[in-house]
């Protein structure tokens, strides 16, 4: 049973004592996180965001805690609560709360019920700024509490589902302050959606379940950045991989990748393992479930739990059972089992650690320099979901390489020359 404790600044978090542990996997984690370390530096100098509110719902990682800090270095009166009931990480929470003085409101394991009380909570700060995965926090606001919307300045969203559904918000009108589409930025997506989310969701298979994928038949459902990644990070430890896909370009790559692609329903009986990275809903349904073959292993790498109709395959099933952490047993009546990993959550994050540091340096990069680009560009954006700057993003990279050793080759004059120029050709 989980108990909430008051601690040295407003928070509810698992355990106050996990503290020191958590203050070390955050330092662990900046090891590998040297952009925002400098953008950290920088902005404990400038304060751009001085004594304005935040609001950060995020997943509660020992690399979250690097951004958060950061944040509060850059004079942001900060909150962070978990984007997800099994992502936060209790010692870091801990670290964050009594070391560093930053609020969160978060801890592994918390009821969807106490989920949307922090939401709450959050909104109650009276946000300036927001930081978004899943857009939940927006979307609470705009539905509930639209009195508090004009104090927005703007918000930020690094997922694929939160941007699908400010997106949509934009067209229906209710998006009434610039959000930035962090995901977006080519310094997040093509390396947190492909290498961080590839390697965090085989490593969270992995540990949830300890099979050897060498040989087995894995199918990707979704090949967006983050299906690319899974299905390579698969194909490198030996595993036959099947896309299914619903977007004939993407369903092309797939094939010229090497990939076998078919409708799922036809995969359903030939994989030994299943990951959903879509940002859809009951992408594995009932019809899927029913033609699965006995030990099918599910698990979702979408941000919701809702790719996986798992109220379908509960009620199909005629008893469950918990063979080990986060690996959950549905019996069917005629005798199969289909095991579902993490709860139908992100699997990277509920039975492991999430992405790795070296990735989510640029990631949470983009999310610092967001939020101060929007403090920066104050009144001067539309009310709609933009990119950051390509500068920006090239800036990210730079930094990214520089702290890696890499150095790269510069047009020279002539080269640029001709870039700029229309009538020198053959």
């Amino acid at each position: 049973m989980t108990t909430t404790m008051q601690t040295a600044v407003p928070s509810e978090i698992k355990d106050p004592s996990l503290r020191e542990q958590g203050k070390r996997q955050i330092e662990w984690a900046e090891r590998d996180m040297p952009v925002l370390k400098q953008i950290r530096e920088r902005f404990a100098k400038e304060k751009p965001l001085e004594g304005l509110r935040l609001v950060a719902c995020c997943h509660v990682t020992k690399e979250t805690a690097n951004l958060a800090i950061a944040l509060k270095a850059g004079g942001a009166d900060a909150i962070l609560i978990a984007s997800n009931p099994l992502s936060t990480q209790d010692d870091v929470a801990a670290s964050l709360v009594e070391d560093y003085g930053i609020s969160v409101y978060a801890w592994k394991g918390e009821d969807i019920a106490t989920y949307t009380r922090h939401v709450n909570i959050a909104l109650d700060h009276q946000p300036q700024l927001i930081i978004d995965d899943g857009a939940d926090v927006i979307v609470t606001l705009v539905k509930e509490r639209p009195q508090q919307i004009a104090a927005m300045i703007g918000s930020t969203e690094e997922t694929t589902t939160g941007l699908v559904r400010l997106r949509a918000m934009a067209r229906d009108g209710k998006l009434t302050w610039p959000a930035i589409a962090v995901n977006d930025a080519q310094t997040k997506h093509f390396f947190d959606n492909r290498y961080g989310t590839g390697q965090s969701t085989i490593d969270g298979i992995l540990r949830a379940t300890n099979i050897l994928l060498a040989g087995r038949t894995v199918v990707v459902v979704g090949y967006g950045w983050c299906g690319r990644g899974v299905a390579m990070r698969a194909r490198g430890l030996g595993a036959n991989v099947i896309v299914t896909e619903v977007n004939p370009v993407k369903a092309i790559e797939a094939v010229l990748d090497g990939y076998q692609v078919m409708p799922l329903l036809d995969a359903a009986p030939l994989g030994d393992v299943f990951v959903t990275v879509t940002g859809n809903r009951h992408v594995i349904d009932r019809a899927h479930f029913m033609e699965m073959k006995d030990g099918a292993i599910v698990c979702n790498s979408g941000h919701f739990d809702l790719e996986l109709n798992l109220e379908a395959l509960g009620n199909m099933a005629e008893s469950r059972e918990t063979l080990r952490s986060f690996t959950e047993q549905y019996t069917m009546g005629d005798g199969r089992r289909i095991i579902v990993l993490g709860e139908g959550r992100l699997i990277n994050l509920a039975a492991a650690e999430g992405h790795p540091a070296s990735v989510m340096d640029m990631s949470f990069a983009n999310q610092a320099l967001g939020v101060e680009y929007l403090v920066k560009n104050k009144g001067k954006l539309s009310n709609d979901v933009h990119l950051l700057p390509a500068e920006v993003d090239q800036e990210i990279a730079a930094l990214k390489l520089r702290s890696m050793g890499v150095s790269i080759d510069k047009l020279t004059p002539e080269m640029q020359e001709y870039m700029n120029s229309w009538q020198i050709g053959t």
